[in-house]
């Protein structure tokens, strides 16, 4: 199997479970390979590294769910996986250049 088709089948896991607790370890065993040998392959294939992947799609995610509910942030945070509010709005604001609930209001 190609290392395309390999990361394509485990970018598609993680999608799928993105909500559950994902890390380079959980998906190094889930692809049977080392972690080392994932990182190398993940980054060569996509141009990032997995926990940069799985951090975006989980800030997707948030994005779409501030905007389309008014569910509370620490509940989005948390069910994304984010240990506080505190850490989930730091990267939030990282990626989107505003805090999570300037930017459920700015839209």
């Amino acid at each position: 199997m190609s290392h395309q088709k390999i990361i394509q089948d485990l970018i598609a896991w993680i999608d799928e479970d993105i909500d559950q607790p994902l890390n380079i370890d959980v998906v190094a065993k889930k692809s049977g390979y080392s972690k080392w040998y994932l990182q190398r392959m993940f980054r060569t294939v996509t141009h990032q590294t997995l926990g940069d992947y799985i951090r975006q799609r989980r800030l997707l995610l948030a994005a779409v769910e501030l905007r389309t509910t008014e569910r509370p942030i620490f509940d989005i945070a948390m069910d994304l996986g984010y240990v506080s509010q505190q850490t989930f709005s730091r990267v939030f604001r990282r990626q989107f250049d505003r805090t999570p609930s300037d930017y459920r209001h700015r839209l």
